[in-house]
């Protein structure tokens, strides 16, 4: 149950901040809690509709879409569901650099420039108007009050966007006192930035923490390293989102703090997409969100075949994004959810397209193939493996105190098994593996796959 305060704040603090904003978050939120439960049908339904309202709209007043739509022949007024959106081309991320300006509605008013972090290439640079924050607010505040936990619940967040840490002034610091979240830098993982952390975990006592997987799990594993209790505190449920989780550290997360780990998936560009339930699925969030999986060729695949995860977000009206390709890969499913909820499935979520590595016959590969080989050796502590072409591929490892000469060839040998006999396989031993430059960290980056 909450406590006053976190009512207090829920029901009355939050509410009164979104008004000043001119967000109608509070009522989105209320009609997402109530058509979760409708049938899937009927979701759909509601789904197509908006889908042709929102085309309608958005070849009225944005220009891109406007000539695009006459160049096509296409009426968005005939459409009946997301099928017919497959007459439309992909929005990929140097179309929007192309087009940054005519992808704005004519009658837009108070977009906010926005930037992705840039981990995988060039940031992107686009707009969000005030309906897409209001709805992308809505469904995360939906999925939270999921787990028994709400705005208002003692919160940490271990975060490392420079956006996030930059915007940490005196309104903000104030704002985040009164809702009780406390934000903790993910950028530096020394041991003695993740000790600090840990006693102001065991300070606050949070209901939840929310964050990078690979963090949290870092810091998890820290603690059980030195015998520190998390199990002791309270907390109701770990939020991660932002990256690939890996089973190994879902497990780690879940024990070192005794309570379940709810994986969240989308991103700044693509909005808010899907979040685990408490009986395990990830549920699109229909009433916002078209999830296609399309092939190399770009044709759309069926529930249960993997793809590349293509998103339309109906609430971006101000500053559209229709098929966008996400780089994510990822599996829709057919399944109905035990939790009684009408959403749609987002069966698995295999990574970014660049998580894949490509051996030099050509066969793709997740690189769970190559995170195996070091996971299996006692001495490695932390590694990072980039494959720089199918010719080479480097591996950046930190020692740890088990860690055998014989090691290095170890390495070599079980990559070389997988990428194939002539790769070169350039071991660095390192003090630190760094993340990227948004503090996510990923243990696999090709610049091969695409």
């Amino acid at each position: 149950m909450s406590d006053i305060y976190t009512r207090l704040v829920a029901n009355a603090l939050f509410p009164l901040q979104e008004r000043l904003k001119k967000h109608d978050t509070v009522k989105v939120r209320q009609a997402m809690e109530e058509s979760q439960w409708w049938p899937q049908q009927r979701i759909l339904e509601q789904q197509a509709a908006r889908l042709r309202d929102f085309l309608a709209d958005i070849g009225s007043h944005v220009p891109f879409y406007r000539d695009l739509f006459a160049r096509e022949g296409f009426d968005p007024q005939k459409v009946t569901g997301p099928a017919d959106l497959q007459a439309l081309p992909f929005l990929t991320k140097s179309v929007i650099r192309e087009n940054k300006d005519t992808l704005r509605a004519d009658d837009a008013q108070g977009l906010a420039r926005f930037n992705t972090g840039g981990s995988s290439g060039e940031p992107l640079i686009f707009f969000i108007g005030t309906e897409r924050v209001t709805h992308d607010v809505a469904a995360k505040w939906r999925a939270t009050r999921w787990w028994d936990v709400d705005i208002g619940d003692p919160e940490i967040v271990v975060w490392g966007s420079p956006i996030e840490l930059g915007s940490q002034d005196k309104v903000r610091l104030i704002r985040d006192r009164l809702m009780r979240t406390e934000l903790l830098p993910a950028f530096e993982m020394s041991d003695a930035k993740v000790e600090g952390f840990i006693a102001r975990i065991r300070e606050v006592r949070p209901r939840m923490v929310f964050g990078y997987p690979s963090a949290i799990s870092h810091i998890a594993g820290y603690a059980e390293k030195k015998g520190i209790r998390l199990d002791d505190l309270g907390v109701k449920v770990v939020f991660v989102t932002s990256e690939r989780l890996y089973d190994h550290q879902r497990e780690i997360i879940s024990r070192l703090f005794a309570c379940p780990v709810a994986n969240g998936y989308g991103g700044r560009d693509a909005g808010f997409i899907a979040h685990a339930c408490p009986s395990g699925s990830m549920h699109i969030t229909a009433e916002d969100i078209i999830v296609e999986i399309i092939d190399g060729e770009g044709r759309v695949q069926p529930p249960g075949v993997s793809g590349e995860i293509v998103v339309t977000h109906l609430a971006t009206r101000d500053y559209p994004f229709v098929r966008y390709r996400t780089g994510d890969v990822g599996v829709l499913s057919e399944d109905r959810c035990p939790c009684g909820r009408g959403l749609p499935i987002l069966r698995e979520i295999q990574g970014r397209s660049t998580d894949f590595v490509i051996s030099a016959d050509g066969t793709v590969m997740h690189g769970l193939a190559l995170i195996y080989v070091l996971r299996d050796i006692p001495g490695v502590a932390s590694f990072k493996i980039v494959q720089e072409t199918t010719a080479l591929t480097t591996v950046f490892v930190v020692p740890g105190p088990l860690f055998e000469a014989g090691d290095v060839g170890r390495i070599q040998e079980g990559l070389k098994r997988r990428l194939g006999a002539s790769v070169t396989i350039d071991v660095k031993l390192v003090d630190v593996v760094p993340a990227e430059a948004s503090g996510k960290f990923r243990y696999v980056v090709s610049r091969v796959a695409a």
